[in-house]
């Protein structure tokens, strides 16, 4: 099992290493005030406008980085700062969730397999490694035909489903990037310095995603080696 916390480790020091940078950048470009003036709220409202979508709210949410688009009942959720703040940052993250509104209004086809998984990922994601665990001890005792590696095995398939979902996000999330980024540019809504703010923050923010998904596969990987290679 030492390997296993070694993985563990490995994978949570790169994510906080991540995180932090990613914490650091928009520190950085939340000092950069935008040139036009406008809020995170203005620049979602209007980026909403120009690609002829009315039906989605942008309202703002409590917290920090807990912005989001949801597709269930149409709304920009933007932090408490990226609302009402008008900066580089701010900018960036509210065109970055409208360009999950977009995606959803033009039926991007990854993320609509993405919001299939959900529901299917939401119940797995609590037990896979539940049901990989316990099938490894019922399997030590009971011997490697029996239940527990089939149990393991479910608890497997569970983690894939996962691992799935994953690197389903990641087109989907640098997509979105990609659409707020060329909107941006398009309209002439931030200066070059403010665009490479944008971008660097976004870039950051994609890794985060990144990181998650080879987690997940490394995770994966392991158990998967631990319960199919370790059978006669």
């Amino acid at each position: 099992m030492i390997q296993f916390y070694i993985l563990i480790g490995v994978i949570s020091l790169v994510s906080w290493l991540i995180s932090n940078k990613l914490k650091s950048k928009f520190k950085k470009y939340s000092q950069v005030e935008l040139r036009n003036g406008m809020s995170g709220a203005e620049i979602a409202e209007k980026m909403l406008a120009d690609n002829g979508i009315f039906d989605v709210k942008v309202i703002s949410t409590p917290g920090r980085l807990t912005d989001h688009y949801n597709p269930k009942d149409k709304t920009v959720n933007l932090s408490e700062s990226v609302y009402s703040q008008r900066n580089t940052a701010a900018a960036a993250v509210a065109a970055h969730e409208v360009g999950h509104a977009v995606q959803h209004a033009k039926a991007y086809n990854y993320l609509s397999m993405r919001s299939q998984l959900v529901p299917i990922v939401s119940i797995t994601s609590k037990f896979s490694q539940w049901l990989v665990i316990g099938g490894l001890i019922l399997g030590a005792a009971s011997g490697a035909t029996g239940i527990g590696f089939y149990l393991a095995v479910s608890g497997l398939i569970f983690m894939a489903f996962a691992t799935l979902f994953s690197f389903i996000t990641l087109p989907v999330e640098y997509d979105a990037s990609n659409r707020a980024l060329a909107w941006l540019q398009s309209k002439n809504m931030v200066s070059q310095q403010e665009l490479a703010g944008a971008k660097d923050a976004l870039t950051w923010a994609a890794r985060t995603y990144l990181v998650a998904a080879l987690g997940s596969l490394a995770m994966l990987l392991f158990w998967g080696m631990r319960i199919l290679g370790g059978r006669d």
